[in-house]
């Protein structure tokens, strides 16, 4: 063994794993050396998830990073000749009509990210797959790029990291647990261990079920639990003897029952001649924490595998024997079945990214061995560019509220994670059951009489609608449609667009305290915010004015979407509830990076908001302001900020909208909150959900959502939010932005479109949620433009006042026409939808309250 070093430019932590090691490779093809890789354990892993790893790889998915990543990762280990496209199969039993809409839902979202799964028969399934009982199915899909690592990841990751030595880049040393961080002034500075301690320029912790271990060390959690999986083999099982195949038949998805099943190949292969079955607890999940780990020398089998009762699986276990009967065939390999411990996120995700308390420390956790190598290129190529090739916020280790890393909160959520790994079918709108009730506004007893429908981001409660208000469907329920379809009306409340209305007939108030909101102070803070924001920050004239503006990267892609309301003595940031921790933390490393001499503070918590809109804004808002004149056109430019009184409380009103409609947002501190909300309700103004803010209303005025519609696949003026003069100060991005602006047209452009005929073939009127492929009639192909982006609807909502599904999507500059006719696809089935507006442009003017269709 190599004398172990004093300091590396990057110690990776976790080196064993197929992450740890495919982070070093794509860190060494970005150009990077002197890298130090440690691991508790041999390298690669002999007792970490990826020794005990199904290895199998499915590329279905209703997200796209997570096809994204996939699909690299297939491609990398295929390249290395260590992937077997064996195919895989998803089905749905007979009568279990729930999951065969899953999978019809599975393959619209195959068609929008760019898989290639397909629907197959019974019988299809049954000449695929013949261990199967044929009259136990009613279809399912087939995933052609489905597989298997083979032999193994392991053996994948002990390839890169021999490479990596080989190449003099990277150095190796296992059975080298890091014992604690060494950090100075806010930065890693090195790794203790007991060969001694290395000094470091940067530290990255991919150590798997152990990583929450290593983020406590400087005082940080992540939200991550390793839970039981358990692994079951069933033999001999010799149908492949002679091929010297380590997987015959495609791999089997019974997520119905929570489990998959495959063979393991030729007996004389590394695993062979059995049959795994797999299964994801739903009631009981058994959680461990990583300090309940046992050590190798303590465990029976290995830290990452845990003993297995026979009671935990006799349910489904039988059941799947129903499905598949070999298996009661076959003989239980009792020896040989396990729990294998893997990670469950929090948060619907992988925690990945930079430490929100250290800089120079990051993580990447809970990560399956089928996005491995893809998140070794994210993180090679975050580390290197400040930037990633597809947009990364969903996984951003930043996102997380302070709240969203307490241990509590971390148990509660993935237990709940832990019961839908596979089952059941999760909708877009899905509201968490655990972790509720954290943050609530100072009116929020006054919602609850209502009869608010709560759901939560970012913490707080937010009504979506009410009860109180059901009375105003009766004056617009022809408006209103009821949603038949189950799916298509879960988690909405059809009060909600019967208050839409109403806010547009006269005026409304809505809670917004979930806005994320922080202060930027001191000597620099105007020289910072310039140089971060699009927009012109700077120069006395913006002082007292609400500025919208966008954070670029270096490449010219929007990367944030908010509002900086100029003070006389500082800026502040109002952001959304999901974005605002990640840009919070973002400002911060640039200034820091760039040596501004500036204060960033959260505030979010001390101030909540209330907006006011409607044709009758200003003259509700006259009744219980200390000034009435001052609301007046003359003396309130829109944009413009100026503090008022409401019941005695100074409150700062914003002439801003995001619905179209006339008002204002209203900031306050938060003790003043319920003061100022019994005032405007005691004008009889109604108060309305945040459905019809964020979505319908939203939609109909054509504005784009952060994280949704505006993602850093895509540029500025793509998204028509580019304002017609570039300013004259630097800003970050600003050289690729204007080698956009000079093109003659953008590659794509985000479009609005409506469905025009939304009836699917039961006669059932359909109201569409989540990401739809975008589709050419003539082919009955998703678009894709000539940067390989496909075209998916990136928010869709129905518009009560155009009465029409309306939808979101990029498109490709050469169908960017008004008027053009395409195609989606929901739940298999496809719809005709119209191009209406290319770039920005609202459905609705309120103006003259005409819609336009």
């Amino acid at each position: 063994m190599a004398e172990f070093p004093q300091k590396a430019k990057v110690v990776i932590i976790g080196l064993g794993g197929i992450v740890g090691a495919s982070i070093a490779h794509h860190l060494i093809e970005r150009g990077w050396d002197d890298i130090v890789g440690i691991d508790k354990s041999g390298i690669p892993t002999d007792i970490g998830s990826t020794a005990h790893a199904s290895d199998f790889c499915y590329t279905t998915s209703h997200d796209y990073l997570s096809v994204w990543t996939t699909q690299y990762s297939i491609d990398f280990y295929e390249k290395m000749g260590h992937y077997a496209r064996i195919g895989g199969l998803e089905v749905a039993r007979t009568g279990d009509d729930t999951w065969m809409e899953e999978i019809k839902r599975k393959l619209t979202s195959a068609k929008a990210f760019g898989t290639r799964a397909y629907y197959v028969s019974p019988a299809e399934i049954k000449e695929k797959f013949p261990l199967i009982e044929e009259s136990m199915v009613q279809g399912g899909l087939f995933d052609p790029d489905a597989g298997l690592v083979i032999p193994r990841s392991q053996t994948v990751a002990g390839k890169l990291v021999d490479a990596g030595e080989k190449a003099g880049k990277l150095k190796v040393f296992g059975n080298t647990p890091a014992k604690s961080l060494i950090v100075e002034n806010g930065r890693i500075k090195g790794v203790v261990t007991h060969r001694g301690t290395i000094m470091a320029d940067h530290v990255v912790v991919c150590a798997g079920i152990w990583g929450r271990l290593i983020a406590e060390m400087v005082g940080e959690d992540l939200p991550v639990m390793p839970v039981d999986h358990p692994l079951t083999f069933f033999g001999p099982y010799n149908e492949f003897e002679g091929t010297g195949k380590e997987i015959g038949f495609p791999l089997l998805r019974d997520q119905g029952n929570s489990a998959y099943m495959r063979d393991t190949g030729d007996p004389k292969t590394t695993e062979g001649g059995q049959i795994e079955w797999g299964y994801y607890e739903t009631t009981n999940p058994r959680l461990c924490h990583p300090r309940d780990i046992l050590e190798k020398h303590e465990a029976r089998l290995s830290p990452s595998q845990r003993d297995l009762e026979m009671e935990q699986i006799l349910e489904p276990l039988e059941r799947a024997m129903e499905l598949t009967p070999i298996l009661g065939e076959l003989g239980y390999n009792e020896g040989h079945s396990f729990n294998g411990l893997l990670q469950v996120s929090a948060a619907g995700g992988p925690s990945c990214g930079e430490s929100q308390k250290v800089r120079g420390l990051w993580y990447c956790v809970a990560i399956w061995v089928k996005d491995g190598p893809g998140y070794g290129k994210l993180i090679a190529d975050w580390m290197t560019d400040g930037r990633t090739e597809i947009d990364h916020a969903s996984i951003d280790y930043a996102r997380f509220y302070p709240h969203q890393l307490e241990e509590n909160f971390i148990e509660s959520r993935t237990f709940e994670a832990a019961q839908k790994i596979y089952f059941p079918a999760i909708h877009p709108r899905e509201p968490y059951a655990t972790g509720r009730n954290v943050k609530r506004s100072p009116f929020y007893e006054r919602e609850v009489e209502l009869g608010g429908y709560f759901m939560e981001l970012g913490g707080w409660e937010r009504a979506h609608g009410y009860k109180a208000n059901e009375h105003l469907l009766e004056k617009y329920g022809e408006r209103v449609p009821v949603r038949e379809n189950e799916w298509d009306n879960r988690h909405f409340w059809r009060v909600s667009n019967a208050e839409h209305l109403a806010m547009s007939e006269d005026c409304g108030i809505v809670n917004l305290s979930h806005f994320y909101m922080f202060d930027v102070e001191g000597p620099d803070h105007v020289a910072l915010m310039e140089w971060i924001c699009a927009a012109k920050i700077g120069g006395d004239a913006n002082i007292g004015k609400g500025i919208y503006t966008h954070f670029l990267d270096d490449e010219g892609m929007v990367r944030a979407d908010l509002t900086v309301i100029r003070m006389a003595d500082r800026c502040r940031v109002i952001d959304g509830a999901d974005a605002g921790p990640r840009d919070f933390h973002y400002v911060k490393r640039i200034a820091e990076d760039k040596g501004f001499n500036v204060t960033v503070t959260d505030v979010a918590e001390k101030y909540v908001t209330i907006g006011i809109w409607g044709p009758n804004a200003r003259a509700t808002l006259k009744k219980v302001v200390a000034d009435p004149a001052g609301l007046d056109p003359d003396n309130f430019a829109f944009a413009a900020i100026k503090p008022i009184e409401i019941a005695g409380k100074s409150v700062t009103a914003f002439r801003i909208s995001y619905v179209g409609e006339q008002g204002w947002e209203l900031h306050m501190k938060y003790e003043d909150g319920l003061s100022v909300w019994d005032a405007l309700r005691s004008t009889g103004v109604m108060a309305f959900g945040v459905e019809t803010y964020a979505n319908s209303r939203r939609m109909e005025k054509s504005l784009r959502l952060q994280n949704a519609d505006l993602l850093t696949q895509y540029n500025l003026i793509e998204s028509d939010l580019a304002r017609p003069k570039v300013k004259e100060a630097e800003f970050r991005g600003k050289s690729k932005h204007l080698e956009y602006k000079a093109r003659e047209h953008q590659p794509a452009m985000l479009c609005t479109l409506v469905m025009t005929d939304n009836v699917d073939r039961s006669g059932v009127a359909r109201y569409p949620v989540g990401s739809l492929p975008v589709m050419d009639p003539a082919t009955g192909e998703t678009l894709v433009d000539e940067l390989g982006r496909r075209s998916y609807t990136t928010s869709i909502a129905y518009g009560p006042t155009i009465g029409k599904n309306i939808a979101l999507a990029f498109l490709p500059w050469s169908y960017c026409q008004v008027g053009r006719g395409l195609n989606v696809d929901y739940f298999g089935e496809t719809y005709p939808v119209e191009v209406v507006a290319v770039g920005y442009k609202p459905l609705y003017d309120p103006e003259n309250s005409k819609p336009r269709s």
